[in-house]
């Protein structure tokens, strides 16, 4: 089964990293949703919610303050300013 691989790093260490079967961010146009073969993108990121849906393991959430996402052959990269993790909260 074909995956994405996604690191969030905010300015100053890495925040997440592993693989993945989708991501959500909120891109400064709107609400982006990021899946395997999904087209190579850039794109500025606005404050709120990003959400990663791992391969195994329950749905990991952060808030980011802004920054940009960039997607490239299944490599999903998300840099912000200042991200907050949300451990152990169920995601919907």
């Amino acid at each position: 089964m074909a995956h994405l691989n996604v690191d969030i790093v905010a300015t100053d260490r890495k925040i997440w990293s592993g693989v993945a079967r989708g991501v959500t961010a909120p891109a400064s146009e709107g609400e982006v949703g990021i899946r395997v073969g999904h087209a190579p993108l850039l794109a500025s990121l606005r404050a709120g919610r990003v959400v990663i849906t791992p391969v195994e393991g329950a749905p990991v959430s952060g808030t980011v303050t802004g920054g940009f996402l960039s997607v490239d052959a299944d490599q999903v990269t998300i840099v912000a300013d200042q991200v907050e993790v949300h451990r152990g909260e169920k995601v919907r």
